[in-house]
């Protein structure tokens, strides 16, 4: 979501037969590139460090001082891979001179794979978009629900019974969507990825500071080399599963890379630009990441919560954690929109399609309280953005699970997007044919990660369902 308003970073090319004017050679004056690798830096941290890495602390506990560090080196190393791939994928059909460009995934899928690949790539990214709707409102509602408990200790001491319902909050966040999603342009609106970049980095290093001030409090370091102790050897098999799929949801950042490119000046020429962004990007996120999860684990040991903000190892500075949790509702209010938006497009062009001479689909309503806002009303679009914001909420009521809800939600989209299609689409531009040592070790690497994101699937999945029936 760090994208500015040239970039497109609602990633709208949803359609498999749709190409963007930036893939053809011909449209050079529809996008003026002007961005730099300091940009591109910008753009791609923003996007990277977001709630995902409020359940790191949690997942280092369940795998241990050496697992845990080790873990978070290798998924980094696995996205890295995937946007070196990428970096060869932005022109097509020849890597170096074009003279297409992909100005977005999908994009890049289409010429390349064909539109066989390009259709189950979009079914990928509308998961991407569905899953993160769920997950911001899981997230906002443990965050509102926190400020309130937080004030609550603050008041009647850290041993009051401060119990409060996620559900209604969960509501509250849905109510906010409704009203915001009706909003003309909102995701484009310049200010919404400054805000995006302040808030996530605000609320991430106020978490890492809590867990490095609590370990100092603490005067030791806690946790063990093993990880969180369980009950059982299964039991603690599913958790390392869960651990994995939170990891991934945390890492990648290959879905926006191309657009990102796509922003870049030349000379020198953009894969050269963006190989160097990656490392720096990757190195700047990895040592984040690691100082979130290592200073929570450290600060709390067997008892590290799920959510390094809500789950009630600081108490204070009360008004600090109050604040840290804002910060994490502000930045998900428009994160939840720009992740929508392109489900709300497609969907609308449909219905535009489907119905031309429809007055419901069609006819828009100025309200005159509104009408200096240039707002108005659409009761298609009122009506279906309204279900689809009910849907994503009742879900969220159905499963307000955070770890093993967001261990799921990273592992089912991360296989095809950051492993698969990045691979084949290397070895197509590349024609290095399926019998050589190259594409043998591309093949190997591809069904080891499948297996690893597999067993964490199906762990996440495992955790959903006890922790809702068990």
């Amino acid at each position: 979501m760090g994208l500015d308003e040239e970039s497109d970073s609602q990633m709208p090319f949803l359609d498999p037969n749709y190409v963007s004017s930036s893939s053809s050679h011909s449209s050079k004056l529809a996008l003026k590139r002007t961005g730099n690798e300091w940009t591109a830096l910008a753009h791609i941290i923003t996007a990277v460090i977001g709630s995902g890495v409020l359940s790191l602390a949690w997942s280092m506990a369940q795998l241990g001082w050496i697992a845990g560090p080790l873990t978070m080196l290798i998924f980094a190393c696995v996205s890295l891979t995937s946007v070196f791939l990428l970096c060869n994928c932005y022109k097509s059909p020849d890597p170096e001179t074009g003279p297409d460009r992909n100005g977005c995934y999908l994009d890049a899928v289409q010429k390349i794979l064909g539109k066989r690949n390009a259709w189950f790539c979009g079914i990928a990214v509308r998961i991407n978009f569905i899953k993160l709707a769920i997950i911001y409102t899981i997230t906002s509602a443990s965050s509102i629900q926190a400020i309130h408990k937080s004030n609550c200790y603050h008041d009647q001491g850290h041993k009051a019974t401060c119990g409060y319902e996620s559900t209604r909050y969960m509501v509250i966040f849905g109510l906010i969507q409704v009203i915001v999603s009706q909003i003309p342009d909102f995701p484009n609106m310049k200010w919404l990825s400054v805000v995006a970049a302040v808030m996530s980095f605000t609320y991430s290093i106020i978490g890492s500071a809590l867990g490095l001030a609590k370990v100092i409090e603490n005067g030791e370091i806690k946790g063990s080399i093993t990880g969180l102790p369980s009950s059982t050897a299964a039991e603690k098999v599913w958790l390392v599963a869960q651990a994995l799929g939170n990891i991934a949801f945390a890492f990648p950042f290959s879905l926006i890379f191309l657009e990102v490119q796509d922003t870049l000046k030349a000379p020198p020429p953009e894969k050269i630009t963006m190989k160097k962004v990656s490392i720096m990007a990757s190195c700047i996120t990895t040592f984040f990441y690691l100082c979130c999860g290592g200073f929570g684990y450290a600060a709390f040991g067997n008892s590290t919560p799920g959510n390094l903000l809500t789950g009630f190892g600081f108490y204070e500075p009360y008004w600090l954690v109050d604040f840290a949790n804002a910060c994490v509702i502000l930045h998900l209010v428009g994160g939840y929109q720009v992740f929508s938006q392109p489900i709300f497009a497609e969907v609308e062009r449909w219905f535009v399609r489907k119905f031309p001479d429809s007055k419901f689909v069609h006819k828009n309503h100025t309200l005159k309280p509104l009408s200096m806002l240039s707002f108005s009303l659409n009761f298609m679009r009122l009506f279906f953005r309204t279900a689809y914001v009910a849907i994503m909420t009742g879900i969220a009521v159905l499963f307000p699970y955070f770890n093993q809800v967001v261990g799921v939600s990273g592992a089912i989209t991360f296989w095809p997007i950051v492993v698969y299609f990045p691979a084949e689409m290397y070895l197509t531009q590349k024609r290095i044919e399926s019998w050589k040592s190259k594409a043998i070790a591309f093949r190997v690497f591809t069904m080891v990660c499948l297996v690893v994101i597999l067993y964490a699937f199906v762990g996440s999945i495992r955790g959903v369902i006890v922790a809702r029936f068990g």
